[in-house]
């Protein structure tokens, strides 16, 4: 059975399998740029490879994670190569397999029509994804870390289930951004379980597991294995990106600096010089 499209939620489910159930099924909808970048390269098929598809379509973290289920779905059990970024899983599926497979492809704004509300908390999530992934990156890269790529792409795709509930239920996820708003002490995870019953850390996690995408991708995604450096990798660039979001005064920021400052092995001076260098 393929991917089904919702009708959009209005009333939280009772639970984390409940929860789990939905969206493992739901339509995973990608951004309308994607749409026209996959119909452009479609007339050029002949012409491009792995590489120049992930040019195109890897900056889209549902794009990303469709791809990954897709080929989770598809990847024999056995399997012992590479799928865990947007151009391994195209090297594994194949150009043409890639277009038959994404044929039709359903748009956020397919979903959303037109609701203001709804497209500029989508595209709040989408910014500060992107902003995640080039902390992410750089971490990773000052380190050294053979998995850099994979923890640019997890950190791009964190915040997936949030994403997925701005496109399937946008009237809990603006009822969770209010929530934060009349209450600025109140926590994200509080608030989530407050309006949803779970939290979407919860829902990511076992969305990833339901669906076998890559074990580095779960792992470096679960933040309850704080002391592995990969995950802290990640972890501190999307606690970044948040916390950053409208600039960079947020108090919550120095204590931000110090960790990453442990992380890199770097004064607090030398990483916030490097850290504010990436947003130049």
């Amino acid at each position: 059975m393929g991917p089904r499209r919702l009708p959009l939620l209005q009333s939280p489910l009772p639970d984390l399998a409940a929860w789990t159930a939905c969206f493992r099924d739901a339509e995973i909808p990608v951004l309308p740029g994607t749409v026209q970048a996959v119909e452009a390269l479609r007339a050029v098929e002949d012409q491009i490879d792995a590489h120049g598809i992930a040019e195109w379509v890897g900056h889209d973290p549902l794009m990303a994670l469709k791809l990954l289920v897709h080929v989770a779905r598809v990847r024999p059990r056995h399997f012992q190569g590479s799928t865990e970024t947007v151009t391994a899983a195209l090297v594994f599926l194949g150009i043409s397999p890639f277009f038959r497979a994404f044929e039709t492809l359903v748009s956020t704004d397919d979903l959303l029509g037109q609701d203001p509300a709804a497209h500029a908390g989508l595209e709040a999530v989408l910014h500060r994804a992107s902003r995640a992934a080039t902390f992410s990156l750089a971490f990773a890269v000052h380190r050294m870390d053979a998995d850099a790529a994979v923890l640019h792409e997890a950190a791009m795709m964190h915040a997936f289930a949030e994403l997925l509930l701005w496109c399937h239920a946008p009237a809990l996820a603006q009822r969770i951004t209010q929530r934060l708003q009349e209450e600025p002490g109140l926590r994200s995870a509080a608030a989530q379980r407050e309006v949803l019953n779970i939290t979407l850390a919860e829902l990511e996690q076992a969305l990833m597991r339901s669906w076998r995408l890559p074990e580095i991708l779960i792992r470096v995604t679960d933040e309850r294995h704080a002391e592995d450096p990969q995950v802290r990798n990640v972890a501190l660039a999307v606690r970044l990106a948040r916390h950053s979001a409208q600039g960079w005064d947020n108090p919550a920021i120095p204590d931000d600096i110090a960790d990453i400052a442990r992380l890199l092995n770097l004064s607090e001076a030398a990483t916030y010089t490097k850290l504010t260098e990436l947003e130049a």
